[in-house]
């Protein structure tokens, strides 16, 4: 079972090449979840998706399907030290509600003679990004391939939510 100790951390410049080599092909096979809240301002990873921390537990089912077919999911906050990681672990044991509870109904219904079972749920890696949005920010906030809305004055003053 994963813990907040187990996650899978990403540093920002291996994202990066995940993200550019990405843009080069049929399209991301990655999706990033920025989960800060009132602190997202200043700038953000270019594709990713808000979904700020008071609201995750109510889009979780949502995020799910919408993610089913992403090989690798990364979520963030300012620091990744807690919502990112939190938000993270979340997502995980959501995923594995569903799949638990597909398998169940699978099983009903092949045991009804109804079928051939429920879908596969496809294996997907869910990381963290390493010093979250704020490390972000400092080598990538002006590259505009990258990164969308960035507001370079406010991160000069050391703004960090």
């Amino acid at each position: 079972m994963a813990t907040i100790g187990t996650l899978e951390r990403v540093t920002a410049a291996s994202l990066s090449k995940i993200l550019l080599a990405s843009q080069a092909d049929s399209g991301p096979s990655v999706a990033i979840i920025d989960v800060r809240d009132d602190d997202h301002i200043g700038g953000h990873i270019r594709g990713s998706q808000n979904v700020p921390s008071r609201t995750l537990d109510a889009m979780l089912p949502t995020l799910v399907r919408q993610l089913q077919d992403k090989e690798t999911v990364v979520f963030h906050c300012a620091l990744s030290q807690q919502r990112g990681p939190s938000a993270a672990l979340r997502y995980i044991r959501e995923r594995e509600r569903i799949a638990a509870a597909e398998a169940a109904r699978s099983e009903k219904t092949d045991a009804e003679g109804g079928g051939e079972g429920g879908k596969e749920v496809r294996e997907q890696k869910v990381v963290v990004l390493d010093r979250g949005f704020v490390g972000w920010q400092e080598e990538y906030g002006t590259d505009e391939r990258l990164t969308e809305g960035y507001r370079k004055e406010l991160w000069e003053d050391g703004y960090q939510g």
